[in-house]
């Protein structure tokens, strides 16, 4: 047994989980107080966590949990730019690129937070230069269609965000390619004109398959369209390989670039983001980056018991280690957060999906959630009957906003309603009295409501998460995101995992290019027999 599962609170949290699992959630709101014993509010957002199978003594023992991993002390090796991706011996701070304090934050001795500076107003005067018509494509016309191409983690974040402030976006239409699906970029050609596009290659490297594959048909496009000198005017790029930028024929000046403490999933507040400040100003942007660094602080300062990150990490930890759950929902009740799971997905599964720990050990215990979800309602009438009535105990984070951005008639109260009652329903259910009473009201006879019965009673004790937020702005979208990025780092913390990393991904990839070259020298004979006998389909078609 490892470490972790053989210490003192690891067992108690296990003999503890065998007691509470036999109270309900009813049971538990007999207390009057617990609504104010398990909330905490911090500024514009309030996290509700009473309808979790917890009590005082389960949050006890998991802070204890968390005191014992050191997570105050991992905190702050994070920000201090100790290197706790220890596997790629990297810092970890794109905490840094939202940073507003006048502190210094040094690698190598050297405070980085000038070049960041350096890179943020370049962010600024490109982006307004665009917005406000100045930069022009080749025959003279303003920008009025900006297409990032990138994958992952240079696609995702930002492609989420823009979609979130789209309420916002004053400026250019935004489009986002990222598959190598030739269909992707195929159906975003037709919707624009090259004389007025400009697109924005996101790619660290510069050499990533799908995005070097993708902007190289947008090249051609633009040169076929407009000739091979209005490359220049109609493509940027953000990445640290400036050689190769430049040999594509991005100028110099148009490259934004990075740092390698920079992981890909939380790129998007690092120059990745510069469709984000075109869509809806640089201002605006700022202000995501400010709700970042506000996160930032409460997860620094805060006191274990306090701390939302910490709070929403530990009650995780208690579902997927104790409960053996093994996904979690996350239900944004708003249409503009459609790509926030998604979102969300990639960063807790790329980052906690290990099964080697700290000590290049096999872990004995499971590690990162599978992450899923799509926004309210609409959810409510796809998959929440397997949340309410499956066999399977699924964790929730349901996420509201006091106001709506487009407040017409009661719709918003309407959506609100759902929003609490799903709650209440997963967590208290409707018992047998209850259903039977249900059923007479409505003239249901004796033999039919016997029959019904079974099926309408809900056992309840779905736990969930509610996060309450004032308003969707740039600023409430960054301290979310930063919340959650927080969360997946504590976790990682307790897990004994390292978080930064993601190794899982490049085996697929090598695979890829062995398999795309041996189909290019029609030679199958190196792969297995199922392989070759798919590839031999494939190729005869």
């Amino acid at each position: 047994m490892s470490n972790l599962t053989n210490s003192n609170t690891w067992n108690a949290l296990k003999n503890h989980q065998n007691q509470i699992r036999k109270f309900s959630l009813r049971d538990l709101f007999q207390d009057p107080n617990r609504f104010l014993d398990f909330s905490i509010e911090s500024d514009d957002f309030l996290i509700d966590y009473s309808k979790n199978i917890i009590n005082k003594q389960t949050m006890n023992l998991l802070f204890k949990l968390a005191n014992e991993s050191k997570i105050l002390d991992k905190i702050q090796d994070m920000f201090s730019a100790k290197k706790i991706n220890w596997t790629e011996k990297r810092s970890v701070l794109h905490t840094a690129l939202r940073d507003k304090s006048k502190t210094q934050t040094l690698i190598n001795n050297k405070d980085i937070k000038s070049d960041i500076r350096e890179s943020l107003n370049k962010i600024r005067i490109f982006s307004n230069k665009v917005r406000d018509g100045v930069w022009k494509g080749s025959t003279g016309k303003k920008i009025k269609d900006i297409v990032n191409i990138g994958i992952g983690g240079s696609d995702l974040g930002p492609k989420m965000v823009c979609e979130a402030l789209s309420y916002y976006n004053d400026g250019p239409s935004i489009h986002f390619v990222s598959n190598i699906d030739a269909s992707d970029i195929s159906e975003t050609l037709k919707k624009i004109n090259p004389e007025e596009t400009l697109f924005l290659i996101a790619s660290k490297t510069f050499t990533t398959q799908e995005t070097m594959t993708n902007a190289d048909t947008a090249k051609s496009w633009i040169k076929e369209a407009l000739g091979n000198s209005s490359v220049s005017k109609h493509f940027a790029a953000m990445s640290t390989n400036i050689p190769a930028v430049v040999k594509f024929g991005i100028n110099k000046s148009n490259i934004f670039t990075f740092w390698d403490y920079v992981g890909g999933r939380y790129s998007t507040w690092s120059s990745i983001g510069l469709s984000i400040a075109i869509s809806i100003g640089y201002e605006r942007f700022n202000q995501f980056l400010i709700g970042g660094y506000e996160m930032d602080c409460h997860f620094r300062e805060s006191d274990l018991d306090k701390n939302l990150p910490v709070i929403l990490a530990l009650i995780g930890i208690w579902y997927n280690n104790f409960f053996k759950t093994e996904t979690h929902a996350i239900l944004p009740y708003d249409h503009y957060l459609s790509k926030f799971s998604a979102h969300i997905q990639q960063l807790d599964m790329e980052s906690n999906g290990k099964n080697i720990d700290n000590n290049n050990s096999v872990i004995d215990y499971t590690t990162g959630p599978i992450i899923w979800g799509q926004p309210g309602t609409n959810g409510q009438h796809a998959f929440y009957q397997l949340i309410h009535q499956g066999t399977k105990l699924i964790p929730c984070d349901f996420i509201g906003f006091k106001k709506s951005l487009n407040p017409i008639g009661d719709h918003h109260d309407k959506l609100m309603a759902n929003f609490f009652a799903q709650t209440k329903a997963l967590a208290f259910g409707q018992t047998k009295q209850e259903v039977i009473k249900g059923l007479s009201s409505k003239d249901f006879k004796d033999p039919d409501i016997n029959q019904l019965i079974p099926h309408k009673i809900f056992t309840g004790n779905r736990p969930t998460n509610t996060i309450l937020i004032n308003k969707l702005t740039p600023k409430s979208l960054g301290k979310l995101l930063a919340l959650y990025e927080h969360k997946v780092f504590v976790q990682g913390i307790i897990w004994r995992i390292n978080s930064f990393d993601q190794w899982g991904v490049e085996l697929g990839k090598n695979l890829a290019k062995d398999i795309l070259n041996s189909m290019t020298k029609n030679d199958l004979s190196r792969n297995d027999s199922s392989t070759s006998g798919l590839l031999k389909r494939y190729k005869n078609y």
